[in-house]
């Protein structure tokens, strides 16, 4: 018999996330801070939640993904959060991306209620999401891992239980590091290319395949080359992960020069309005220090 599965947060990667645990044969029940975002998960068959306590309440795994960490806070500790709600022997898994720390703190205190917790953050974006390939690195106990492991499989392709409590946090930060050099690497490379005079188009064709070609480049260059900023993540949530990033790195005591200068660059996009745009946007930071416009036409 499948467990029934709450989900909490129904954002850009919540929707597919939730979605495909529904098609995956699971009871899903779903709540959302914005109950407009719970109508398509309705009409696909999920059940409405009144709040984060009343969807624990009626499940026995309850997944989070919402945007940060005052965010999980508020629906797992909050006054109608799933503490309020969730039974002993239930599971939480958080898919969002915040303090390794708090998490750990989040962790206790469901604990203390015989409640297991995994933080659980993905990548992929919103076409991972919507496809079901997104990676997912675990952090918590084994036991509880393998328990989640099919509500996993309904969501993502790449699995891996990187450790204890707050790993996956970690690891997930590792990713932010590596994505976000991904795509200043990407919009330099197509400003040179644009400078140079050369073929946007035949010049990704060229390098995208070789060494030199990413997730990052395969998916986020023809959008830059388009002119396109729909977002498959978020400056703002780019920005909010770099926050946690480069504090957990100053608590390490790690200089990580290249995200604090990409910290930078996206600090003046969101200065002139941008936040909502994706994170490939990046291109036109570098663009406004260049005079040089990347793409088949310049913004008017």
């Amino acid at each position: 018999m499948n467990e029934r599965i709450g989900f909490i947060g129904l954002g850009i990667m919540g929707q597919g996330m939730a979605r495909n645990l529904l098609r995956a044969g699971f009871p899903v029940r779903v709540w959302n801070r914005t109950a407009a975002r719970m109508e398509p998960l309705l009409e696909a068959g999920a059940e409405a939640g009144e709040s984060p306590a009343h969807v624990a309440a009626r499940c026995d795994i309850i997944v989070v993904c919402v945007s940060d960490t005052p965010d999980v806070e508020a629906v797992i500790l909050g006054e109608n959060g799933i503490i309020n709600g969730a039974q002993a022997g239930s599971l939480v898994i958080d898919c969002s991306t915040i303090s390794p720390q708090v998490t750990k703190e989040i962790s206790a205190r469901l604990a203390e209620k015989g409640v297991a917790m995994l933080d659980a953050p993905i990548s992929g974006g919103s076409e991972g999401a919507v496809k079901g390939t997104l990676s997912i690195m675990i952090g918590g106990a084994e036991a509880d891992f393998n328990r989640a492991m099919p509500i996993f499989q309904a969501m993502g392709k790449t699995i891996t239980h990187v450790g204890d409590t707050g790993a996956g946090q970690t690891v997930k930060l590792v990713n932010q590091v590596l994505v976000v050099g991904n795509c200043l690497s990407m919009c330099e490379a197509l400003l040179f290319a644009q400078a140079g005079g050369v073929d946007l188009q035949k010049t990704f064709d060229a390098v995208s395949q070789g060494a030199a070609g990413s997730w990052m480049f395969t998916n986020r260059a023809p959008q830059i080359i388009a002119r396109d900023w729909r977002p498959g993540f978020t400056i703002d949530l780019q920005q909010k992960d770099l926050r946690l990033v480069l504090d957990a790195a100053d608590g390490f005591g790690v200089p990580l020069p290249g995200a604090s200068l990409i910290f930078q660059l996206y600090r003046t996009l969101e200065a002139q309005g941008f936040g909502y745009e994706g994170n490939h946007m990046l291109v036109r930071a570098l663009e406004h220090l260049s005079g040089i416009t990347v793409g088949e036409e310049a913004d008017q």
